[in-house]
């Protein structure tokens, strides 16, 4: 009887120290920034994950893809080379 005991003993202390653990890395992920979440290579089969129960996790990393990739203007015919600084070629944008 007393050996029954504490085993259930000892499995309600891992029990309850599991459960804590969890809630507590719960609530550290759930205090960060959305940037800082997803800042890795997302997509594969948690892409489509995220764009069904985090939809704005989601339209921030499309945004963020959008943003990076976005081409440097082209310049005017009729502007002057002021962006050739010996052999580097700068656009400011």
């Amino acid at each position: 009887m007393a050996e029954t005991i504490g085993m259930l003993l000892t499995i309600a202390i891992v029990l309850l120290v599991v459960i804590v653990i969890v809630v507590v890395i719960v609530a550290v992920y759930s205090r960060m920034p959305l940037e800082r979440k997803y800042e890795g290579p997302g997509g594969g089969l948690g892409g489509s994950f995220e764009a069904v129960w985090m939809p704005s996790a989601h339209e921030a990393g499309a945004e963020r893809d959008r943003q990076t990739k976005r081409m440097a203007p082209a310049p005017v015919a009729g502007d002057p080379p002021d962006g050739i600084r010996g052999d580097r070629i700068t656009l400011d944008l």
